[in-house]
């Protein structure tokens, strides 16, 4: 099949960017309704273990990303992608026949190792064509769309699991990932030209490794997004329990999940708005200031005993709304300020900023979900610590930043 050659229209190119980016969210959201089942069936005697299927992708998704940005600067964007949707689907189908809980982690590892193609080499694609505050606004519009898959998942999963069982949601996947190849087949052309690619050897690849971490501004950006996906995957691991045990509202999850994803939304409209005017670092300090502010107020009401039962609920759907908002405002900013010295090496850069972020993430995340005890509390002191400790970050960015203050505009 000859490959396409002409670019696409912004609205379908962020449309398809936007896929690409919730393989990964729709692989996690939409298996949060069957973590009962999965805890009932495969680990009742710890039922906190199933959130791992959770955290277990996202960890082979961190460590895929190591090899998915480099191998796309030596084969180009599209093949790596479509090998990464291949091996994504192989996982899928592994997970439907696994056994037990470990074969069905080790399943979810291989499946995480091949969404990184479409996670992270669309954060590559994106930079072929974009830089800067335009590149940070591109991705604000991708999110805009992505945001609708991670929240109407849930219920697309509660559906599917309801009328052919848990184990037909891998399925879901394989469906999924044969989409996404046909439409980058059919539609996208490379956006790396063969003289710009990079040989895949050892000595370039630590090289690039080398410079990207070598960089002070682009390490501290990658600390900062390691613990907002951090505290990002320590809600989507205890979220879903939160509901069912603290609140006994386990059926109604997937609706309630969709409101908040939805309303959540509004921060990615709002990024995409404000980033051109105010600044990616601006935007990111002010939205952890506020959360580092919320998750303190309500930790302090909720420990002192002073939360009224009747506002339990409320409280706890507003909070969440806010933390959901605040990577509406952070996430793609964050993204655009680690790569925008790294254009040269896109592919590596996106690889190993993914990467090295997504790794740190799950060991922040995987003792935030398993401190579960049937109330809040562990969560909401996990985003506190994760919020504060960002902001702290990123005012310290400013101060770092090398960038000459009165020649060229802050990014912030």
């Amino acid at each position: 099949m000859t490959a396409p050659t002409r670019a696409l229209r912004q609205g379908e190119f962020v449309a398809l960017m936007a896929m690409m980016m919730a393989t990964v969210a729709f692989s996690i959201d939409s298996m949060l309704p069957v973590l009962p089942e999965i805890a009932a069936q495969l680990t009742p005697e710890a039922p906190n273990n199933a959130q791992l299927i959770l955290t277990t992708f996202v960890l082979g998704m961190g460590i895929g990303t190591f090899v998915a940005g480099p191998l796309s600067d030596t084969l180009g964007r599209r093949t790596t992608m479509l090998l990464g949707f291949a091996l994504y689907a192989l996982g899928a189908i592994a997970a439907v026949f696994a056994p037990t809980l470990e074969t069905l982690l080790a399943a979810r590892l291989v499946q995480g190792l091949g969404a990184s193609g479409p996670r992270v080499v669309s954060s590559a694609m994106i930079r072929d064509l974009y830089q800067g505050r335009r590149m940070a606004q591109i991705l604000s519009f991708v999110m805009m769309i992505f945001i609708v898959i991670p929240a109407i998942a849930p219920f697309i999963g509660a559906q599917v699991i309801g009328l052919f069982g848990w184990r037909s949601i891998f399925g879901l996947f394989v469906i999924f990932a044969m989409t996404g190849a046909l439409w980058m087949m059919l539609r996208q052309p490379e956006t790396l030209p063969v003289d710009q690619r990079r040989p895949f050897h050892l000595a370039p690849l630590r090289s690039a490794f080398i410079e990207v971490l070598a960089n002070p501004m682009v390490r501290l950006y990658i600390l900062v997004l390691s613990l907002g996906f951090g505290q990002m995957f320590g809600m989507l691991s205890s979220i879903q329990q939160v509901f069912d045990i603290t609140f006994g509202l386990g059926n109604s999850f997937p609706l309630y999940f969709m409101g908040i994803a939805i309303l959540s939304g509004l921060g990615t409209v709002l990024n995409a708005r404000l980033v051109m005017r105010l600044g990616m670092r601006r935007l990111a300090i002010t939205a952890y200031a506020t959360q580092t502010v919320l998750s303190g107020v309500i930790v302090l009401v909720t420990l002192a005993g002073l939360m009224p039962a009747a506002l339990a609920l409320p409280v706890f759907l507003g909070w969440a709304v806010s933390v959901f908002f605040m990577a509406g405002l952070t996430f793609g900013n964050l993204n655009a300020l680690a790569l925008e010295p790294l254009g040269h090496i896109a592919g590596m850069g996106a690889s190993v900023v993914a990467g090295v972020s997504t790794v740190t993430a799950v060991l922040i995340a995987i003792p935030i979900g398993l401190a579960f005890d049937g109330t809040p509390v562990p969560l909401t002191l996990g985003t506190l610590a994760c919020s504060a400790a960002a902001w702290w970050l990123m005012r310290k960015s400013r101060e770092a930043d090398p960038t000459p203050k009165k020649t060229l505009p802050d990014p912030g």
